[in-house]
């Protein structure tokens, strides 16, 4: 595995946010599309991978980390502004990662 420096690591700006909105994508084997609060940098939509682990309305009000300087990418179902971090081989083995409780929207995670 390639290693980096901290220069490296903080290029990346990962950020708190609460999932607003979890809206199926029907045409979609394993995606979600969330809408995510990063508190004062506003909103931000996601497609995320989840679809097999997590029932939509247990999404709302959680708290994830946000990959937020991720350039976005427009795909069939719309654009995705960033990533969200999770953990796992996939499909119902997966864990988004979250911060403890205190944490507020748009919070930089150092």
């Amino acid at each position: 595995m390639d290693e980096i420096n901290i220069e490296d690591f903080m290029r990346v700006d990962l950020r708190i946010a609460r999932v607003k909105e979890a809206i199926e994508v029907p045409e979609a084997d394993k995606l979600v599309k969330l809408v995510l609060d990063v508190g004062e940098l506003g909103e931000k939509t996601v497609f995320a991978g989840i679809k097999a682990a997590y029932k939509l309305e247990e999404l709302i009000d959680k708290y994830v980390v946000l990959v937020n300087n991720l350039k976005p990418r427009q795909m069939k179902f719309g654009l995705s502004e960033g990533m969200i971090l999770a953990a796992g081989p996939g499909g119902e083995d997966i864990f988004m990662v979250g911060p403890d409780a205190g944490a507020k929207e748009g919070m930089r995670v150092k």
